[in-house]
């Protein structure tokens, strides 16, 4: 086989596989990584370099290698923005979590978020107690929205902190 075609099709694979793994394990809260996260990753890249690239250790089977995972990203994104069931494939639905001040105790299990965890995302927001809490919901890139009400001028207030909270859920 071609070279440049093994690193291509080779790259590929270690693509899907990638993405299928994620998806099977979960994108446990991407954002916030711990020492462990990092290494975690740090090592499944230097298992995969060798897997996609193979023998060729070239300039320019790395960049082959490069753009096709770029080219890949792509294609699944265009493939998920145009295709409503491949996209539910890839992403969990939004999950309510608190609904006029009461936790719904199921989706926390679902989605596997403590308490503890959903109070600290709610100190976040600014709200100071789950029972002022309009509405939470653990978003599909793994944000939690928090939609609160104002006591005394009964104003809603609205806040998304960039917190991933990304878990695998059934």
């Amino acid at each position: 086989m071609n070279p440049i075609l093994d690193v291509v099709v080779r790259s590929v694979c270690v693509y899907l596989f990638m993405v299928i793994a994620i998806r099977l394990f979960g994108k446990n809260q991407l954002s916030q990584l711990n020492a462990g996260d990092v290494v975690l990753l740090l090592l499944i890249s230097n298992a995969v370099q060798n897997a996609m690239v193979g023998e060729n250790t070239s300039l320019e089977g790395g960049l082959v290698a490069a753009l096709v995972l770029f080219v890949a990203n792509f294609i699944v994104k265009r493939l998920m923005f145009s295709n409503r069931k491949f996209e539910s494939l890839m992403e969990e639905d939004p999950v309510v979590l608190i609904k006029d001040g009461k936790v719904d105790e199921n989706a926390l299990n679902k989605v596997k978020i403590s308490k503890d965890e959903l109070e600290e995302a709610v100190r976040e927001h600014g709200v100071d107690g789950i029972k002022k809490v309009k509405l939470s919901i653990l978003e599909v890139d793994g944000n939690i929205s928090v939609i609160s009400e104002d006591e005394q001028s009964k104003q809603t207030h609205y806040s998304r902190i960039k917190r991933k909270y990304r878990h695998k859920y059934r």
